[in-house]
Order: C-alpha cells, then sequence, then structure tokens
C-alpha cells in the first residue's frame, strides 16, 4: 500500500526549491525533513548524521521531540538507525519496536510509532548518515516509497559533504568535513612527506541533481552508455590488445561490467526517479560500492576498483569532463592520494615534483608500494576513506615513521614535521658528506653497502650514495607494469641501459621472481590458497622454460663482452639450481655458436629465500659463484607468519634469536666454502637490523638508496670484533628469554653508535 501524497519526482522538485532558498542549513534541515513527512504522509522524519567519534546524532525531526535534536545519539550498529549505518542497507519494518536491534529513546517521544523505513546517506560508498520516516499506523512502505527515500537521501549526502554544513550553529558534534584529519594508516617505506594532495583520477562532482525533463536525462544516459563502451571497445583494437588472449580475457571482464543489464537497469530506475543522469550513476555506485566493500570475498572486493573506474568514466562522458591530467600539471611538493593505482600509473606522474603516495587500500607487497620504495617516495596505505574526504590542493603530511597521515594539518602541526624535514635534510647532508669514504668499520672491517634496484629511474642515486654497486636489480619490475609481455629486445635493452647507468660497478641481475604478490596479469594462473608457497618464482620458470630461457638470453646479450652476475631467486634444493644453471650454459654456448660477444666473466648464484636450503648449504655453495639471503621470503617461511598479514605479521622478530642463528647459519657456511654473501632483503636499511646482520658474519648489505647513508654512518662508527663477540657470547648462552633489540641498543649506546 502506498500512502504518498505526491510522487517522487514532486518531492525532488520541491526540495531542489527548498536547497535554492536563502536558509541557514538547520533552517533548511528543517525544512527537508517536514517536506519528506508531507510527501510520503509520515508521522515522523528524522535525520541522524554519523559523527567521527562514531556517534550517530539526530540533525533534524519532523515529529518526534524538537529538544531532542543534537542530543539525542547512537552508537554505530545501536539501535536500528544503528544497524542501518552499519550495514549501509536500507530497513523496513511494519513493527519497528518488536525488532531486536530497536533501541528506546524517551527523550524522542517516539512510543506511538510502529512502521519504520530508513535508509542510509552515502557518499562513495561510505555511510555519512541516515535519514528515516515512521508512522502509527503499523506497515510496511512500498517500493516506490523506499525508492523516493533513497532519492532524497543522495541529496543530503552533497548537502553533508558541503563545507557550510560543518557549521551548524549548536550542533556541539564539531563536524567539519574541511577541519584537519588525522589517518592511522600502514607504512609501506619509510621518511616524511610534506605537500599537497593530487588525486588521482578524481571523483567527478555532481552538482545538477534533480531532473527537470526525466526522459530527456533517460536519453543522455543512453548516448553516455552507448559512448562508453564504444570508448572501451576502441581498446580492443590497439596494438597491444592484438593475439594477447589473457589480457584480453581482463579487458572483456571489464567490458562485461559496461554491457551488465542489472546495471544498467539500475540507472535506469534512479532516473526515472527523478534524478539527473549523472546523479543516477552516483547513486548506483554509491549502493554498489557500500555492498561490496562489506564483502569477504577478495574477487568480488577486487572487482570494486573496475566499477569505481567505469563510473567514473561514465560520469565524465555525462559532465564532458574529458581532461587528462598530464606530466606539467603536477603541483611542486604532490602527494598522490587515490583507492589504488597500478605501478604504471604512477610512473606516469613526474617524479621530481612528486613526494609520496597515500593510499585508501593496497599493502607492503602491492606492486606500487614496490615502485615507489624502488624511487625512495613515502609511500602509505589501508588509510580508510581518505579519497572521501580530501581534495587536491589540501595540505597533507605522511609520517611513514608513526603511521600516521595528517590531513589540512593545523599550524603547529605543520610547523613540527616542518622542522623534522629540516633535520632529515641536515642529515641527509652529512649523509651526503660520507659518499667518497671507504666503508670500514673503526677496527678495520670493510662492508660492502649496495643498492636494491628494479628500474632504470633509481639507477642515477648510486652516484649519490656512492654505493659500490647494485646488489639486486628486481627484473620482475618491467614485467608487472607491462601491459604484455616484454619482448626480447625490449629486454636486452632494459637490462644494457642498466648496466650503463652502473658503469664500472657490479650490477647483479635476479631472474624473473613473479607469481605469489607479484601479480602479471598476462601470465595470470589459477588461485592458489597459499600463494607465497604455491607457484611462483623459480618454480614457474622451470615450468615455463621458453620464458625463463629468453629473460637468460636477453641478459647475456645486453652484457655484450661486459662482466655478468645472474641470481637465481627461491631455490629449494639443489637439483633445482643445477636445472637453472644448466640452461644459463645451454643459452651461453648459442651465443657462442651464434659468434655473438658473450661476458667476460659470468657468475651465477643462488638465493636463500626457502629454510630447506640451510640444510643443504655444503651441497648448494660448491655450485655457486655467489649468494644471496632474501630476508624477505626467508623470515616470513621461518616464523610461519604471512608478511602481508598486520595481524601475524607485528607477532614475530625478524632478529630474534633463532633467526639471526639461520643467518650467522649461512653467513658460517658461505665463509667456508669462500662464497660472496649478500644480505638483499628489507633488513640491511635498517640501522638495528644492519647492526645485527653485521654482528652474525654478513659484510655486504644491499638495500634502499635512501638507506645508504645512514648505514655508512653507522659503519664508521663502529668495533665491529667486540660486537660480534659479545652478541655470539649472548647467543651462546641465552636461555630462550633474550631481548635482543634491548640488548644490541645497549651495545651500541656503549659504543655510541648513531642509530
Amino acid at each position: 500500500m502506498t500512502i504518498m501524497t505526491t510522487g517522487p519526482r514532486e518531492l525532488l522538485r520541491r526540495l531542489r526549491a527548498t536547497m535554492a532558498e536563502t536558509l541557514g542549513i538547520q533552517e533548511r534541515l528543517d525544512k527537508i525533513v517536514e517536506l519528506i513527512s508531507d510527501s510520503m504522509h509520515a508521522d515522523v522524519c528524522s535525520f541522524y548524521v554519523l559523527r567521527d567519534d562514531g556517534q550517530l546524532e539526530l540533525f533534524a525531526t519532523q515529529g518526534l521531540k524538537r529538544e531532542a535534536v543534537h542530543k539525542t545519539t547512537l552508537r554505530l550498529g545501536e539501535g536500528l538507525v544503528g544497524l542501518i549505518a552499519s550495514e549501509a542497507q536500507p530497513l523496513n519494518l511494519a513493527d519497528a519496536p518488536s525488532h531486536p536491534a530497536f533501541a528506546y529513546r524517551p527523550e524522542t517521544g517516539e512510543d506511538p510509532y510502529h512502521s519504520f523505513l530508513g535508509v542510509p546517506v552515502l557518499r562513495s560508498g561510505q555511510t555519512l548518515g541516515v535519514l528515516d520516516v515512521q508512522g502509527r499506523e503499523g506497515r510496511l512502505y512500498s517500493e516506490a516509497e523506499t525508492e523516493a527515500l533513497l532519492t532524497t537521501a543522495t541529496l543530503l549526502a552533497e548537502m553533508v559533504s558541503t563545507a557550510e554544513f560543518g557549521l551548524l550553529v549548536g550542533s556541539g558534534s564539531n563536524i567539519e568535513l574541511r577541519r584537519p584529519r588525522t589517518f592511522e594508516a600502514a607504512s609501506f617505506s619509510d621518511g616524511i612527506a610534506l605537500g599537497k594532495v593530487f588525486i588521482h583520477d578524481p571523483r567527478v562532482v555532481v552538482t545538477n541533481f534533480v531532473a527537470e525533463d526525466v526522459d530527456a536525462e533517460t536519453q543522455r544516459l543512453e548516448r553516455a552508455v552507448r559512448t562508453m563502451r564504444m570508448s572501451i571497445d576502441d581498446m580492443f583494437n590497439q596494438r597491444d590488445m592484438q593475439a594477447r588472449s589473457e589480457h584480453r580475457e581482463i579487458l572483456e571482464s571489464y567490458r562485461m561490467f559496461a554491457h551488465d543489464r542489472g546495471w544498467l537497469r539500475r540507472l535506469r530506475e534512479a532516473v526515472a526517479s527523478g534524478l539527473t543522469a549523472e546523479a543516477a550513476v552516483e547513486r548506483v555506485q554509491n549502493d554498489t560500492r557500500a555492498r561490496m566493500m562489506r564483502q569477504t570475498d577478495p574477487y568480488i572486493r577486487d572487482r570494486l576498483h573496475d566499477l569505481d573506474d567505469l563510473a567514473n568514466r561514465l560520469l565524465r562522458v555525462l559532465t564532458g569532463d574529458t581532461k587528462v591530467f598530464g606530466r606539467h600539471e603536477l603541483p611542486e611538493n604532490a602527494i598522490l592520494v587515490a583507492r589504488n593505482m597500478g605501478p604504471a600509473e604512477l610512473l606516469e606522474y613526474d617524479r621530481t615534483k612528486l613526494k609520496g603516495v597515500a593510499l585508501e587500500e593496497g599493502g607492503m607487497t602491492a606492486h606500487v608500494a614496490i615502485v615507489a620504495r624502488s624511487l625512495g617516495i613515502a609511500v602509505m596505505g589501508q588509510a580508510d576513506n581518505i579519497t572521501s574526504i580530501c581534495e587536491t590542493g589540501d595540505s597533507i603530511i605522511l609520517d611513514a615513521q608513526t603511521g600516521t597521515i595528517h590531513l589540512r594539518p593545523t599550524e603547529d602541526v605543520e610547523a613540527t614535521y616542518a622542522d623534522k624535514v629540516r633535520l632529515s635534510a641536515k642529515r641527509q647532508e652529512r649523509f651526503a658528506a660520507l659518499k667518497d669514504k671507504p666503508s670500514v668499520t673503526l677496527d678495520g672491517v670493510a662492508i660492502t653497502l649496495l643498492h636494491n634496484s628494479g628500474l632504470l629511474a633509481d639507477l642515477p642515486a648510486i652516484e649519490e650514495t656512492g654505493a659500490s654497486g647494485i646488489g639486486l636489480f628486481r627484473t620482475e619490475l618491467q614485467f608487472m607494469i607491462a601491459s604484455k609481455l616484454p619482448r626480447l629486445a625490449e629486454q636486452v635493452e632494459l637490462y644494457s641501459q642498466a648496466m650503463d647507468l652502473a658503469a664500472d660497478r657490479p650490477i647483479v641481475f635476479r631472474l624473473l621472481d613473479i607469481g605469489g604478490d607479484k601479480v602479471v596479469p598476462y601470465l595470470r594462473s589459477a588461485t592458489e590458497e597459499n600463494p607465497a608457497m604455491g607457484w611462483r618464482s623459480l618454480r614457474l620458470g622451470l615450468d615455463r622454460p621458453a620464458l625463463l630461457r629468453t629473460q637468460i638470453r636477453a641478459l647475456l646479450q645486453a652484457a655484450n663482452g661486459r662482466p655478468l652476475d645472474i641470481l637465481v631467486p627461491m631455490v629449494t634444493d639443489c637439483h633445482e639450481f643445477i636445472e637453472a644453471r644448466q640452461m644459463v650454459n645451454v643459452e651461453l654456448q648459442r651465443l657462442h655458436n651464434s659468434a655473438i660477444a658473450v661476458p667476460s666473466k659470468l657468475r651465477v648464484g643462488a638465493m636463500i629465500e626457502v629454510p630447506s636450503l640451510l640444510f643443504e648449504l655444503d651441497q648448494l655453495l660448491p655450485l655457486t659463484d655467489f649468494v644471496s639471503i632474501g630476508s624477505n621470503d626467508l623470515v616470513q617461511f621461518l616464523t610461519a607468519a604471512d608478511r602481508a598479514n598486520a595481524r601475524v605479521a607485528r607477532r614475530y622478530d625478524a632478529i630474534a634469536p633463532s633467526r639471526l642463528r639461520a643467518f650467522k647459519h649461512i653467513a658460517d657456511a658461505a665463509k667456508r666454502h669462500e662464497k660472496p654473501l649478500t644480505m638483499c632483503g628489507e633488513l640491511a636499511g635498517r640501522p638495528i637490523e644492519a647492526l645485527a646482520l653485521m654482528a652474525v658474519g654478513i659484510e655486504r648489505l644491499s638495500m634502499a638508496a635512501s638507506s645508504v647513508g645512514q648505514i655508512k654512518e653507522l659503519v664508521l662508527s663502529l668495533d665491529l670484533m667486540q660486537l660480534r663477540s659479545q652478541l655470539a657470547e649472548a647467543l651462546d648462552n641465552d636461555s630462550g628469554n633474550l631481548d635482543i633489540r634491548e640488548f644490541l641498543y645497549a651495545l651500541a649506546d656503549r659504543q655510541g653508535l648513531p642509530l
């Protein structure tokens, strides 16, 4: 039974007129709830706003006691209103008091009301508040009434998002969307960055919500959908889409969303309710995002980025906003803010102006995080809802040291961080002055400091740091940022340029390490329950020998008579290394037969990152020319703790006694067999961890370029042999309660080391 005295379109027209009147915010809200109550023949209409503290505050009402406004609050999840806010779903009840979630608030005077219809007020899939109607008569509200309330909620969402709304007098709720905000986020790299927000793929702002002519809006929607579909179809005509069946499958799934009948039907229904085509797209995407964000299925959540992009494409067609942000438009000291982005998208920006990246999603091992760290850019992730709250041009501070993001910081906070940055700059000047000094400890032990790299863009940093060479060049980054499998000639060019930039310094090329968390779309495989221990790295290469042989061939050709070091990743037993080395030998002989210049010196090494190798080092090391430790994987396998899972990653210390004993076991074996050993993981670039590694006998450390100066300063201040003897004694006498960090900090303090 529908009791609306006016249709949804008439209600929208009346609401639009109210929005255009010169009224204060509270007066406008009061008039809006009065209009809704009248149009829907409801005894009550109330509007609640979700505050930052998780409380839903009654902001306006028609039918409940006015003195309850700005006094009545409900926690998120409490009562019917709290339930709607937490689940982001409408709730329609014939007898509200009988619902188990019903929460009675005597100050509102809602005793006689039974029927209840509430809808979430959403923006970018995030709940901003709840709009509800109530009636004395016990009945369910009709679909038309539900649709009318949902449509009205779309208008309220934009109203709540304005700066003017935050000035609501007497609210006492401190709601101000433009006020300073602080986000707890995950740090994906070290450092502090101050700058201005630059939204990556910014949300199209909808300004016209109410349709003047519904038929005309429907036609606009249909034309825009056709245009958008044509633009997606055009992608298939691009050269790199031809004959790439696996890559085309990804775009096919994207095109499938664009042709989804259910999606188009919901858009048409939203327009029919009286919204403009733009407002309809925003309304449907808000609802879709709210549902998908609450899904636990990772596949469904991964599709959210596709749907967001699709909705934004359609909005750009409708609004004529086809502007593309080019490199020249990036402001100085820019900090990119995005829900998520790929590494290729990051590399499109002018890195001379880019200071940091803040993501709503992402993880430490996300491709964009890996690339950003490689470029020395501060990057943080898992900053919930940041893209919906900030705007391009806002001041922002990324503090990757504490895991905090400050949006629109106050003057005193900004001044504090400006001082920190100045101090950091002075430290960098101090480190720069050390670049030409030999990296030797006070007691004469030479420590070799090297870079980890993966992009040509970060190789010139070797001149600035004075590092001895490139200890790890991650060749997979080229594969991860490409839209298709790099051809032989493309790989040869990359590796040759890398050697040119390294000049006379050594550079170690790690063979393709993909799979697991390093997803390459055109080499997709079946979903695995435990990808970190699945079909990845060397296993993938040995199963697809053409892929591995092509890369080895490219490396050998790129050397063109120069020395070449090849590192074989994720070796699990001697047989795998022998098989990989045989591939290298076959390709080397092939060059000889073709009269092509071969490397003047070829060394093939193994990466130790699987615990099984710890028990056959005496068999493996004679087969190798050098070895490297991949601490990221080795530690996660030793501790059975997924490093990408924050809940368990915090439960272990990478340099706890058991892990240090494993490192020492490798170092002792390498020394026994006279094989160079390098630590290539994240640990090498952190002072206290680097101290521990040197103390157990590892004298070659490869790290991010930004860490070299700090570690060199530590080396130059260190009496290493004294440290080694003290740590060895502590490990030998450990009864299970040795706090290794406390022990190392105490030793460092006695030596006056700069940690």
